[in-house]
């Protein structure tokens, strides 16, 4: 399936025209990476890379697409053939999707002309910025639940078709365990699920026969709505008849609550299933659930077995969006050789970080992860040495990583595509999923709890520190002098 090559911002194709009619294409290096966490939180799950490399593979203007461009007046014929020719050919290179990250880390490098890194920009962002945060939601989600069993329904209120399923990849990827869009059900082979509406109910003459109509039909999978006229009166009480009447045959059922006091009613709702003999009947909750309603839920122990959650999850909830950001690091000068670039800010936090870089991860016996350092990439680091730390938003800040303090250490960012090929296997969402979830293991709980999480440390090199500041020394003398 060919993608447009046109879902990028109008700039960058007039900034593409300006570089091609002047000859000036160099070759670049593009870093990838984010500010802040979201969700007042302490990580991030990379996620939507292998999609992305999927719309890289697939990228092209088509004739229509030329055609309206043509329309516009502003494109010359030379720069439209061009165009028409187009197919992303550069190297990709980035953290394994579903690796842990942290701010200011580079999560992927684009390397290849200037023209195309500026054509991907917005394709790049997109993708990257609104995967990772849904999945980050979704892990903080399973995390507040505290179960394997994380039921995300709802996926129908994201923003389109295309919105819908990416919600429903990055939901998967960050812990979910099934999706309630059949579309992505097909496209990702993640488990579909859902159970009634209330329409279903009030279609009937009674809520009763709706009960017992649906049991009828999905016996293996009869979870039935108890909240349409009344959760502890008809509503418990039909679904207790056709629990006790599917158990006869050796079924089981479930209830889902979905409005009123979700402390109070699952509690309840309990010991009247026990009382009635069905204590393998589950509960599902779900009304705009976040992480830190069910996280209440689960501390106060409310005997809750899954959790509807659709809104806040493929949303975002109060956070909008991932502020991901895509900046220039380094280009090719005229001998052939890289000259490592920085954006400088008056904001010292907001300098960013040249040259190519690589992130190594240093972890202890345990395999803990204790510290990401970011480092250029073609330093020598060897295990068994003495590291020096530097702050990435501080000037002077630093401090040593002992030799004894870890065990391992892994660089973090690999090639990924070459040549605007994938190279190696596709992983499937399973194995993204598994990824994540071993990740997560290597953290320490302070790192991943929901409010006031210890600040995972993420620091410069010492070689990447010194040219740092030897460009922002360089920049600050040409201001003084007027250049």
């Amino acid at each position: 399936m060919q993608i447009s090559a046109l879902t990028t911002d109008f700039y960058e194709l007039t900034m593409m025209q300006g570089y091609f009619l002047n000859k000036h294409n160099p070759n670049v290096v593009f870093d990838m990476f984010y500010r802040t966490n979201p969700f007042e939180g302490g990580y991030v799950i990379f996620a939507g890379l292998h999609e992305l490399i999927d719309k890289l593979e697939s990228l092209c203007f088509s004739e229509e697409d030329i055609a309206y461009l043509k329309s516009l007046g502003k494109f010359t014929p030379e720069f439209l053939s061009y165009l028409a020719d187009y197919h992303f050919s550069g190297d990709l290179y980035a953290m394994e999707e579903g690796t842990v990250v942290f701010p200011g880390e580079p999560l992927l490098r684009i390397h290849t002309s200037l023209i195309e890194a500026q054509l991907i920009e917005g394709l790049l962002l997109n993708t990257i910025n609104f995967q990772s945060l849904i999945a980050t939601k979704a892990s903080r989600m399973l995390l507040a639940s505290k179960q394997g069993l994380l039921m995300e329904f709802g996926l129908r209120r994201a923003q389109g078709s295309d919105g819908a399923l990416s919600a429903s990849r990055a939901a998967f990827i960050g812990g979910c365990q099934v999706t309630s869009n059949t579309l992505a059900g097909k496209e990702y082979n993640i488990p579909v699920a859902g159970t009634m509406a209330h329409s279903w109910i009030m279609s009937f003459q009674s809520e009763l026969e709706s009960f017992r109509a649906y049991a009828n039909l999905y016996p293996d999978n009869t979870v039935l709505l108890i909240d349409t006229y009344d959760t502890l009166g008809s509503g418990i009480d039909n679904a207790i008849i056709v629990g006790l009447e599917q158990k006869q045959k050796g079924k089981k059922i479930g209830v889902r609550i979905d409005s009123g006091d979700l402390s109070y009613l699952p509690r309840v709702i309990r010991k009247r299933l026990d009382a009635a003999g069905l204590e393998d009947a589950t509960i599902v909750v779900s009304n705009d659930l976040t992480e830190a309603i069910v996280q209440t839920l689960v501390l106060d122990g409310v005997p809750i077995d899954s959790w509807g959650i659709g809104t806040h999850l493929v949303t975002g909830g109060s956070q909008s969006s991932l502020n991901g950001v895509y900046k220039l690091a380094a280009k090719e000068g005229d001998d052939g050789h890289f000259i490592p670039t920085m954006k400088i800010s008056n904001s010292f936090e907001k300098t960013t970080n040249p040259g190519i870089k690589q992130v190594y991860r240093f972890s202890d016996d345990d395999a803990g992860s204790i510290a990401d350092l970011i480092t250029l990439e073609k330093e020598k680091i060897t295990p068994g040495r003495t590291f020096v730390f530097y702050h990435p938003f501080a000037e002077a800040d630093f401090f040593e990583m002992q030799s004894s303090r870890y065990t391992h250490l892994k660089p973090l960012i690999n090639k990924q595509m070459e040549g605007g090929k994938r190279i190696g296997k596709k992983p499937n969402l399973q194995e993204i999923q598994n990824y994540v979830q071993m990740e997560l293991n290597t953290f320490h709980k302070s790192y991943l709890r929901q409010i006031n999480p210890h600040i995972y440390k993420v620091s410069l090199s010492s070689k990447l520190k010194k040219l740092k500041m030897e460009l922002l020394a360089a920049q600050r003398k040409k201001t003084k002098e007027g250049l």
